[in-house]
């Protein structure tokens, strides 16, 4: 039982069962106006019918005093006053002493009073096989050419009847419809606060330090569905920034160490030589080393600063087809000196919403790459450069027919300071693609690579192609 008034305490703490209980005091307030007003209505729409009715009466019988004087009137008035459900009639003296009618006794001051009566008032009938009890009327008196008083009126038994039967069914329908909406807002915050506990119980595991644990998302896309799917896209985002955190520290651990040692042992060999020159070589060494240790920390910080989306304020409309035309030319005595033929296949006039130093930083990357690996491949080396649009998107592609890199490592490559065994040779940091990829996924699109000429046993060339979104609008 405690357990149960504690849950109960929790819930009416919950947004939505507060505003259910809101919403279920605003109906109950319309529910009881509409029956007041319902039931006022009918009273009213019932007063004016009996109203009518005995004017109609009235009239009738006016017509016929005028005919036939008072002995057709007491006739009629006899005639009428015997039929079932007959109305109330009266003849009175002068001084209100009752002479005939179908009534024992009114009300005093009844008869003194010409016209409609202002309230209904009690009477006695003649009938014994009326209910007990006080009777209530309305009438309407005038008074006759021979002094004479008539009165017709209408018993209200049957208006007050109607009027506590339609009070009572609209009464019974809405206690039907409160208890409904009573269960229907206990139902609704009791899901809310198991919705509730389930993500408290979700976000206790992410901050024990799980950030592979994800709030529950449901089928209803209602606005807990949504605000769990944003921050399950956050979790990841998290997730994949400490994972990439980690991965940099022990890269820098593991690849950082044997250059910092070889850099280390260049040093002490220098300052143990006596040789000015022998000493000055091993001096350039050490600044060659250097070097590239400082290009490997500004590599590893564009990659940190790309991934954690700090320079994505500066994105604006940017024409890829000039850029990639400029990268290539800038690159073409490069791959001159190298011995390759560096062709372009650019669409122009495609722009895309992005970044310019950094998409041309990454196109750079992979011409670098391509200039490398190509000049291994036999026959001629060549390089092409392409750029179209697409149903996917615009496609940014650096094509080389090097020896490629098989299909099971393309993965693989895309971390940082991975190099397959066959570029160890070769100097580089294993930075390179681990660029291009944050740099893609910085302007929303991805990283593909395949085979140049599409033969994937045999590995020839290797496609590297940057998809940018299209530009909508």
């Amino acid at each position: 039982m405690k357990r149960f008034f504690t849950r109960l305490r929790l819930m009416f703490r919950s947004t939505a069962v507060r505003l259910s209980g809101l919403y279920i005091v605003l109906f109950a307030l319309c529910a009881a106006f509409l029956v007041f007003y319902v039931t006022a209505m009918s009273e009213r729409l019932l007063a004016q019918q009996t109203r009518q009715t005995v004017q109609e009466e009235i009239n009738d019988i006016n017509r016929a005093y005028e005919r036939g004087g008072v002995n057709l009137l007491l006739r009629i008035m006899e005639r009428r006053a015997r039929q079932p459900g007959a109305n109330l009639y009266v003849i009175a003296g002068p001084n209100g002493e009752m002479l005939a009618g179908n009534v024992a006794s009114v009300q005093p001051g009844v008869l003194e009073t010409m016209g409609w009566t202002e309230r209904p008032f009690t009477y006695e009938p003649y009938s014994e096989n009326n209910r007990p009890g006080r009777h209530f009327a309305i009438a309407n008196v005038q008074q006759l050419d021979n002094g004479l008083r008539m009165m017709v009126g209408r018993d209200l038994g049957d208006p007050s009847r109607f009027r506590y039967i339609v009070r009572q069914a609209l009464m019974v329908a809405l206690t039907i419809m409160g208890v409904g909406a009573l269960i229907i807002w206990f139902g609704i915050g009791r899901n809310a606060l198991k919705r509730i506990d389930r993500m408290s119980a979700a976000s206790q595991k992410i901050m024990a330090g799980d950030l592979s644990q994800r709030l529950p998302v449901g089928r209803s896309g209602d606005e807990f569905d949504r605000l769990s799917a944003n921050l399950n896209a956050m979790l990841e985002r998290i997730e994949k920034l400490n994972e990439g955190l980690r991965q940099v520290s022990d890269n820098i651990a593991h690849d950082l160490k044997t250059p910092l040692t070889r850099l280390r042992n260049k040093a002490a060999d220098a300052l143990g030589e006596s040789d000015d020159t022998v000493r000055r070589n091993a001096l350039e060494g050490i600044i060659g080393e250097s070097d590239q240790l400082i290009r490997t920390f500004n590599a590893l910080l564009m990659i940190s600063r790309v991934e954690a989306g700090s320079i994505a304020a500066e994105m604006t409309s940017v024409e890829l087809s000039a850029i990639s035309a400029d990268c290539a030319e800038l690159y073409e005595p490069v791959a001159d000196e190298a011995g390759l033929v560096l062709t372009t296949e650019i669409e122009p006039g495609l722009t895309v919403n992005g970044n310019r130093e950094l998409i041309g930083q990454a196109i750079f990357n992979l011409i670098d790459n391509a200039i490398k690996y190509a000049a291994e491949a036999g026959g001629e080396p060549k390089i092409v450069v392409k750029l179209e649009k697409a149903a996917d998107g615009l496609r940014l592609s650096v094509c080389d027919n090097g020896p490629g890199i098989p299909a099971n490592k393309r993965d693989e490559v895309k971390k940082r300071f991975v190099r397959l065994d066959e570029s160890r040779s070769k100097p580089g940091t294993g930075l390179g693609l681990s660029l291009v990829e944050a740099v893609m996924e910085l302007h929303g699109g991805r990283l593909e690579l395949s085979s140049t000429n599409g033969d994937e046993a045999a590995v020839p060339g290797l496609t590297v192609t940057m998809v940018f979104p299209l530009v909508k609008g």
